[in-house]
């Protein structure tokens, strides 16, 4: 079924204090550093390009519920939401624990008040208590869900620990699939979201990153849930090529949501590939992907309740 997969509601947070955040970087090596007296211009135009984002993503019938980032406190990452909470079928909500100290502030009851008043939410799964324990699980960019098949990949990393995805698991019913996936400098991939992407019968993938012990069965599990594998190389997953999420229409059509960076990485055949499935809508995102290390997927927290 194809709403199981594919939403047509988010939720997107629109910045106020984006920039470099010092307490992600250690882990995230796709963020860069900016000088202090950039500060308030960087903020702009994360600002500008999350705008236009939205009015994008809107002007193709998708339905996306912004809320403003707050005043106080700053929150350098807070355009990035799909970290702390995700939303399932059966009206479940999940928050997450998350590594830097500072990002645990973008947990907002505010919104997760909001999603229960307009939605039909029946459980809250409270993850954030394993944050003492150090063990992290940051939501869909810690996690690539696929919702059809009931599995969830994990690339292991500091933000990802092994144990909380496991209470996921469990709390879930998805069955947990860990990966092992390096950078060309041996570093750990920070999030799966930056590795790989899920559609409704692909699955983009840079596998050059993923351990090779561990790349037949992944190979055979996207085989067995009737995935296409589109591969990606190392300098296409560093442009964000692997941070695209599909979505859809209320009239059924399908979309797939990736930045200009990732888009212009693509080679012919991995575009065609995408484009007879779904529209591509590129979004132009480079400060926020420059400075915050994350690209259109990371930025769009996917609703999955029902209006109630």
């Amino acid at each position: 079924m194809l709403s199981r997969q594919l939403t047509d509601t988010v939720l997107m947070i629109r910045p106020r204090h984006f920039g470099f955040n010092e307490q992600t970087a250690g882990s995230n090596t796709f963020q860069q550093a900016a000088a202090e007296h950039e500060r308030l211009r960087i903020a702009d135009m994360a600002r500008s390009e999350f705008d236009a984002m939205v009015e994008a993503m809107r002007v193709h019938n998708l339905k996306v519920l912004v809320f403003e980032d707050l005043e106080k406190p700053v929150l350098p990452d807070a355009v990035f939401p799909n970290n702390w909470f995700s939303t399932h079928e059966g009206g479940i909500v999940f928050t997450y624990p998350m590594y830097a100290p500072i990002r645990r502030l973008e947990r907002r009851d505010d919104i997760i008040d909001y999603l229960t008043s307009h939605f039909n939410v029946q459980k809250r799964y409270s993850l954030e208590a394993l944050e003492p324990l150090g063990q992290y699980l940051e939501g869909t960019g810690s996690m690539v869900l696929d919702r059809l098949n009931r599995i969830a990949y994990a690339c292991l990393s500091p933000r990802t620990d092994v144990q909380a995805l496991h209470k996921f698991s469990l709390l879930s019913g998805m069955e947990m699939r860990p990966i092992h996936a390096f950078d060309a400098m041996k570093t750990p991939i920070y999030h799966t979201n930056v590795l790989m992407a899920l559609g409704l019968d692909f699955v983009v993938c840079c596998m050059d990153a993923v351990s090779p012990d561990e790349q037949e069965n992944l190979m055979d599990q996207f085989n067995t849930t009737r995935k296409e594998l589109i591969t990606i190389d190392l300098d296409q997953m560093n442009a964000f090529a692997g941070n695209i999420l599909e979505l859809r229409t209320p009239k059924e059509q399908r979309i797939i949501v990736l930045s200009e960076t990732a888009y212009l990485s693509l080679n012919a055949h991995q575009r065609h590939s995408l484009e007879s499935r779904a529209l591509l809508l590129p979004v132009a995102i480079p400060t926020i992907e420059k400075y915050g290390g994350g690209s259109a997927r990371c930025m769009i927290a996917e609703i999955f309740l029902i209006p109630g």
